[in-house]
């Protein structure tokens, strides 16, 4: 029996009527029921009941729950797709194949000399005085390989051949060959060759960070620079001797070179060079106040990035290694001792008339004046005979502890390993022949770079300072040098070197306005059976300006042939002087140094000194005879030459002294 809710009751046709429960609104979503052919407000809403049990809600509960779980999970690996896709786009289009990351640990210039010292990864960079980059050291990769891991090692080596065709395949095969765990393969990689062979993907082939020296000028100062091993380790110039200074520190090494400077004189150098032929060149620029080397320039010269493969002939450094009779130029040294020592004085007059002959050796001068010459003239006219006189007056055994003082038996002293040594005669072959020779600069080889710091000590006052390589500081004290002359004496050389110029050989340098005064030296080249000749070493070296000596310019050419400019001479007044007066002018503005034209006048006649300089009254000494024709001057092989006047001979003999004593005193 079918239970009704109690609220059902029955109708006339035997049914059940539904309780009258009011105007009720239908459900949401049902469509009205209307009659066919019936307007549309006669429809009325159609009702259906569904029934839901338990087990409907529980299965529908559990499908939401399996469909939140589906959801999370697509999410999930929606993401983790994502970030492999985005690291594949990463690795293959962005960052292609990249092994791994190095920093680049460069070494930048600052103004702190006390930063920071420990291990470095790469050596310290080397600027020249105005922070101008000159070495760097730059990441690369080495390549090695443990043959073990691999499965063919004749494949791998020809595989690395294609990759980068540099690599030598016979020597890769040779390597992996070996039993060995760890071979080298190559060194040096560039970045892209480090990608390309990590590409082929052969196992047992991998790569280690190094570091590659880096000269980014070049040929700018490669003698100076010197040069690196593979290792990182100093194997010339400034690299070797500040080898534990340039691994040890961070800071750069700064120094003393103004690259301006050296691209002018080597610039100038080659010019004259290739236009008089020369085998060999050599320039330095000091500052003669602190001993600063701001150019030093030697050919033919190499790329410092190819150090390994230049020749030995373009390595050596003829400014510190080369050893050369200085030639003239040492007369400045002569008159300098002569003066200092009071052995003369400028009035004094040198017997040029004469050849002088010992044993089959013969002095004389060339284009001289066959006269007597006075001290000034002996400079100016570059004259032989008259710093032969000269030496013999002071002396020996003085003349040796001179240029001992000078430097001039010593290494030059800078901060480079190749600095050599002078070439002295003996204490015991130092005879009256030696003194006369050594007096006009030949029988003894000394570098460009201890002429250039003997000038230097001539004109600054006479203070010997030792070059250096580096910068000093602005802040930094005052240069302690050593006083090797009075300062009177450094005033009037400064005066004859200004004379030099200006009405001696040595003209052609010079520069209107700087006041540049120097020294000529020619000197005949010695080989295998005496002197060369037409082998000459023309220098030319000078100060500027004699004023107020602030630098000094050495220019000198190793076997020059003069042409028809110079009227086929090949002498420094005629090949070595003129270079050096364009340098003068090239450089000085960019050394702050302006040309001095309003009260150039005042300042030549502050520097004036006569040719033939007249006797002061009350001066000590005996009377200068008039000048006369004089007889050639002889002498045995080693002896002194034989007197030179009557009047020396007479003076000698009134006082007892022997006879070879008046035939040393050949001044007037």
């Amino acid at each position: 029996m079918t239970r009704r809710p109690i609220d059902e009751r029955p109708d006339p046709a035997g049914g059940w009527t539904p309780p009258d429960r009011g105007p009720q609104a239908p459900p949401p979503g049902s469509a009205p029921a209307r009659t066919f052919g019936a307007p549309r407000h006669a429809a009325v809403p159609r009702m259906e009941h569904v029934r839901v049990t338990a087990p409907d809600l529980a299965r529908r509960a559990a499908m939401e729950r399996t469909r939140g779980r589906l959801v999370f999970a697509a999410a999930c690996f929606a993401l983790l797709f994502g970030g492999v896709a985005a690291k594949l786009a990463d690795a293959t289009i962005v960052q292609p194949m990249r092994p791994h990351e190095r920093p680049l640990l460069l070494r930048l210039p600052d103004d702190s000399a006390d930063a920071p010292a420990g291990p470095q990864a790469m050596r310290a960079m080397i600027v020249d005085r105005h922070n101008e980059i000159l070495a760097v050291s730059l990441p690369t990769a080495e390549l090695y390989a443990d043959p073990r891991e691999m499965i063919d090692t004749a494949e791998a080596a020809h595989r690395l051949k294609l990759a980068v065709p540099r690599l030598d395949e016979a020597q890769m095969r040779e390597r992996l060959a070996s039993s060995r765990q760890f071979v080298y393969l190559a060194r040096r990689l560039t970045p892209q060759e480090e990608l390309t062979i990590n590409a082929l993907g052969i196992p047992g082939v991998s790569f280690q960070p190094s570091a590659e020296r880096h000269y980014p000028l070049g040929r700018v100062a490669a003698h100076v620079l010197g040069g690196a091993d593979v290792d990182g380790h100093g194997v010339a110039g400034v690299e070797r001797f500040f080898d534990e200074r340039l691994r040890d520190q961070a800071a750069p090494l700064r120094l003393s070179l103004d690259v301006r400077v050296q691209a002018v004189v080597r610039d100038e150098l080659a010019t004259v060079m290739d236009e008089f032929h020369a085998i060999g060149a050599c320039g330095i620029v000091m500052d003669v106040r602190t001993g600063e080397v701001l150019t030093m320039v030697s050919l033919p010269d190499y790329d410092a990035n190819q150090f390994g493969e230049a020749p030995p002939e373009d390595r050596f450094n003829r400014a510190v290694t080369g050893m050369y009779e200085p030639g003239s130029t040492f007369k400045l040294q002569t008159a300098a001792m002569a003066l200092d020592s009071g052995a003369a004085q400028i009035w004094n007059e040198f017997d040029a008339s004469h050849d002088i002959k010992v044993g089959r050796f013969t002095i004389s001068d060339f284009e001289g004046k066959h006269r007597w010459l006075f001290l000034p003239e002996v400079l100016a006219y570059s004259s032989n005979l008259g710093a032969a006189h000269i030496a013999l007056t002071v002396g020996a055994e003085r003349q040796r502890a001179w240029l001992d003082r000078m430097g001039m038996f010593r290494r030059v002293g800078i901060q480079l390993p190749e600095a050599g040594l002078p070439i002295v005669p003996s204490v015991a072959s130092w005879r009256e022949l030696v003194t006369m020779t050594v007096g006009f600069g030949h029988g003894i080889a000394v570098s460009p770079l201890h002429v250039v710091r003997g000038t230097a000590a001539v004109a600054n006052g006479g203070i010997r300072l030792r070059p250096t390589i580096l910068a000093t500081q602005a802040d930094a004290p005052p240069i302690d040098g050593v006083r090797v002359m009075q300062q009177s004496t450094s005033d009037t050389l400064r005066k004859l070197m200004r004379l030099v110029v200006t009405n001696g050989y040595g003209k052609p340098a010079d520069v209107p306005g700087y006041f540049v005064g120097g020294k000529t030296g020619t000197a005949e080249k010695v080989g295998a059976h005496g002197y060369k000749k037409h082998s000459n070493v023309s220098a030319f070296v000078s100060i500027f300006p004699m004023n107020a000596p602030h630098y000094a310019v050495y220019m000198m050419l190793d076997e020059p042939h003069g042409n028809a400019s110079t009227g086929g001479f090949s002498t420094a007044g005629a090949v070595a002087a003129p270079a050096a007066g364009r340098v003068i002018a090239r450089i000085a503005p960019m050394l702050g140094v302006m040309p001095q034209t309003d009260d150039a006048a005042a300042i030549q006649a502050s520097l004036a000194i006569p040719l033939q300089p007249a006797r002061p009254a009350g001066a000590h000494g005996p009377a200068s005879p008039p000048v006369a024709a004089m007889p050639p001057l002889h002498a045995e092989p080693g002896g002194a030459p034989a007197s030179v006047s009557r009047e020396h001979r007479q003076q000698a003999e009134q006082s007892g002294a022997p006879d070879d004593t008046a035939s040393q005193v050949a001044s007037r």
